[in-house]
């Protein structure tokens, strides 16, 4: 179940929200009280209630905007309890001055807003004895391990027990506590009501993460990275899980450079199934892996890790084949890669894959970086040329690739080739996919360009991830839509 917090300044603001939660499908829903801007009327908040609720006033120490006394804090308590609430939330420090009364339930809540504790089980203890009906431990993860700690905690609770870690290193705990017996989840009313850190919406929690149909069969994906705020690929990855009917879930792990291996570790004990690799960490998945395919090993990075039968992990490097089944969207029948003079633009991890795709379809390539270095090496590793980025509009090209971010929102009033120096018919691939349609193609369908967009190339990057993981073939139109909306809701 998830539990919807509503946190507004007036007792007309929070019944109006508590009745649009309700027509959305909500269960359950915390009114925070200490919120509201003068005396809490608990009894009007109470009266025709359409969904049962949790009735908690926080004190400014533990996350809360309560101005009055502690006193007068209490007895906004008892009144809850009084008048019937479905569920009162207590603090650890006051739970043994209010006696249970009446059929209301005692959630017994433990907050701390700057780590995770090491005595998490001797916390628990200490809840366990203050007659909760639920237990609520909610700490600060400083690590993504924090959070394999409280779902261990969560999974051996005799006592049903409400716990995860907030902040961005904690929003994993947030869904998976759903699996390892959490009764319920906190989310926000809408992104602009986050009441916690690394709070997620309502909506996001049922229908992209499908909390309440977590269980202790689902299986766990996800995709490594630093940041990982931005991804997109939960959302794919979740739609696809949903339209096949695969009981899996895939969250986004922020996991630091040096926390890397750890991290791997221990979330062995949630028996993670496969992992996406972002920037920063794809020569460490590479590194990390137990074995992989000669082509990833000469592209020196791994976008994918994933368990094999015997539970070691494999790398791939999906971006390899995505580029090409991308390009080959815009060749003609009969026309192959073979013998086109290909220009490309960048020389990071991305531009190496593709670079290594199309010289060994036997395209001569010829590559162009901002910076001239590493430009030579990547040309000096797969035996071609390179020119300085000064020079790159002065290249014959039959097809221009574009692996810079340059075009990439919000700067989408650049381009890393001048429209002059396009060539009519000439094949333009941008592997930028926010947005779908960069500068670059759009000058490049001007001059009647055949192009291909980076939306192509990362939904197919994805749905060959998502193979491995599930053993089944993801939809592609299905994750193209979906992306689409999430890169039209991220602009808001």
């Amino acid at each position: 179940m998830i539990c919807v917090s509503i946190a507004r300044t007036r007792h007309k603001m929070i019944l109006a929200e508590h009745q649009a939660l309700a027509q959305r499908g909500a269960k359950l829903v915390e009114l925070r009280v200490d919120w509201i801007a003068r005396a809490p009327d608990i009894p009007r908040l109470l009266k025709d209630r359409p969904t049962p609720v949790i009735v908690t006033c926080r004190k400014r120490e533990d996350g809360g905007k309560w101005t009055g006394t502690e006193d007068e804090r209490r007895m906004v308590l008892r009144t809850a309890i009084i008048s019937g609430a479905d569920y009162v939330d207590l603090e650890d420090t006051i739970a043994r001055s209010i006696p249970r009364y009446g059929k209301t339930k005692r959630i017994i809540s433990h907050h701390d807003f700057e780590s995770t504790p090491e005595d998490l089980d001797s916390l628990w203890i200490e809840m366990a004895d203050m007659q909760p009906d639920i237990i609520k431990l909610v700490t600060m993860a400083k690590s993504p391990s924090d959070c394999v700690r409280m779902m261990k905690l969560v999974a051996d609770a005799k006592i049903p027990t409400v716990g995860f870690c907030m902040g961005e290193f904690g929003t994993a705990s947030r869904v998976l506590c759903g699996k390892y017996g959490s009764p319920f989840t906190y989310a926000a009313f809408s992104a602009e009501r986050e009441v916690a850190p690394g709070m997620l919406t309502f909506q996001e929690m049922r229908d992209l993460y499908r909390f309440d149909e977590l269980n202790r069969d689902t299986q766990v994906f996800g995709v490594l990275g630093d940041p990982i705020g931005h991804s997109l690929s939960p959302l794919l990855h979740n739609t696809a899980m949903k339209q096949i009917g695969f009981n899996g879930v895939y969250l986004p792990l922020r996991v630091t450079p040096d926390q890397f291996s750890s991290t791997l570790d221990a979330f062995s004990w949630l028996n993670v199934r496969g992992y996406s690799v972002t920037i920063p960490h794809k020569e460490a998945a590479l590194a990390k892996a137990n074995r992989c395919e000669e082509i990833v090993r000469q592209i020196g990075a791994a976008n994918t890790l994933s368990l094999d039968e015997n539970g070691q992990w494999e790398a791939g490097n999906t971006d390899f084949q995505a580029a090409l089944d991308s390009l080959e969207l815009a060749l003609q029948p009969g026309e192959s890669l073979e013998g086109k003079r290909i220009l490309m633009l960048g020389a990071g991890g991305v531009a190496r894959a593709i670079g290594l795709g199309v010289t060994r379809r036997g395209a001569v390539l010829v590559i162009a970086s901002r910076t001239t270095d590493r430009a030579k090496t990547l040309a000096e590793s797969l035996g071609c040329r390179h020119l300085t980025w000064e020079n790159r509009g002065s290249e014959y090209a039959d097809i221009l690739i574009n692996c810079t971010p340059i075009g990439m929102h919000p700067n989408v009033n650049e381009s890393p080739f001048q429209e002059n120096w396009l060539r009519d018919e000439m094949i333009v691939f941008d592997t930028i996919y926010n947005p779908e349609n960069t500068l670059l193609l759009k000058e490049a369908r001007a001059r009647q360009c055949r192009t291909v967009s980076g939306i192509e190339m990362f939904v197919r990057q994805a749905a060959a991830q998502f193979q491995r993981f599930t053993g089944q073939a993801a939809p592609l139109e299905t994750l193209k839509e979906s992306l689409r909306q999430g890169i039209s809701a991220a602009k808001g």
